[in-house]
C-alpha cells in the first residue's frame, strides 16, 4: 500500500528499551489527530522494542519503524527520523519521548500554533513557572539552570531550550542544513533551536506539564551534560564568526 503523507504530520519517537512504554504512547498520539503518523526510531533495543514496533506497524499503516544498528545518541536518532520524514511530504515533524514525560494531548495545540509559527516548543518553564511533576529536586535544578545557562550564552529568547517536545515546520528542517548539526545529546535540542532562530524562523513556547517517567530508565548521563556545557560556547563562537 502506498504511503499517505500528503497533508500529514509525523511524530518521531526515538526508542531504546521502551518495550513497556511504546504500546501506551503510540495509541495516545494517534488519537489526537487523524493526520498524525508515528515513526519509531529504534536503536537495536535488546529488550525487543524494535520487534514490537514492527508488529504495531504491521497492524496500523499510520505507524512506521526505522531501525538503527546501534545506540548512537538522541541527536543522531532524531536526525535520522527527520531525514526519513523529509523524504516524504510531511508538513510538520514532531519530537516526542516514548515515555509519559510529554503529554500527547498537547499535540493539538502544537498543530494549531504551527499555522502561525515555524517552531513550537513544549516548555516546562515558560511564563515564569515550573511545570514539572515527580522530578527529584536535583534533576529539576540541573534542567532549570541548564536552560538559564543556555539562554545566557546563546542569547536565544527561549526559556526551555533543552526540552525535547517540539514541532518543526518542514521549511525549518530544510533551512537549517541538518548535515551541519553536530550535537548528539541534549545539546542537540539547543543547537537545532539556535540554528533555526538565527536563520530568522519564528519560535513559540507553549506550556506543558512534564511528568517523570514511571517505567524504564532515563537516558541522562554526565557525558551528555558535559557536551551541553561546551557545545554552547562552540555554537556562540560559530555564530560570532558567521560560520553557523
Amino acid at each position: 500500500m502506498p504511503e499517505r503523507t500528503e497533508g500529514r504530520y509525523l511524530v518521531i519517537v526515538p526508542t531504546f528499551n521502551e518495550r513497556e512504554n511504546l504500546p501506551r504512547k503510540v495509541p495516545q498520539i494517534l488519537v489526537q489527530d487523524e493526520r498524525l503518523d508515528v515513526l519509531v526510531v529504534d536503536d537495536s533495543s535488546p529488550d525487543g522494542t524494535g520487534e514490537l514496533a514492527d508488529r504495531m506497524a504491521a497492524e496500523n499503516d499510520r505507524v512506521h519503524v526505522l531501525h538503527r544498528e546501534a545506540k548512537d545518541g538522541l541527536g543522531r536518532a532524531y536526525l535520522a527520523g527527520f531525514r526519513w520524514g523529509l523524504e516524504r511530504p510531511y508538513e510538520l515533524l514532531f519530537e516526542m519521548d516514548a515515555d509519559v514525560s510529554h503529554p500527547p494531548e498537547a499535540l493539538k495545540e502544537f498543530i494549531e500554533k504551527a499555522s502561525e509559527y515555524d517552531v513550537v516548543i513544549g516548555s516546562r518553564y515558560v511564563g515564569g513557572r515550573v511545570n514539572v511533576l515527580n522530578w527529584p529536586i536535583s534533576r529539576l535544578l540541573v534542567s532549570y539552570f541548564g536552560s538559564l545557562y543556555a539562554r545566557t550564552i546563546t542569547r536565544m529568547p527561549v526559556r526551555d531550550s533543552t526540552g525535547g517536545f517540539n514541532c518543526w515546520r518542514r521549511a525549518v528542517l530544510e533551512g537549517v542544513d541538518l548535515d551541519r548539526v553536530q550535537s548528539n545529546g541534549y545539546a542537540f535540542q539547543i543547537e537545532l533551536k539556535f540554528r533555526a532562530w538565527r536563520r530568522g524562523f519564528r519560535l513559540l513556547e507553549v506550556p506543558i506539564l512534564f511528568t517523570e517517567r514511571d517505567t524504564g530508565e532515563s537516558k541522562m548521563s554526565k557525558k551528555i551534560m558535559r557536551e551541553a556545557i561546551w557545545r554552547l560556547w562552540w555554537l556562540r563562537i560559530l555564530d560570532i564568526f558567521g560560520r553557523l
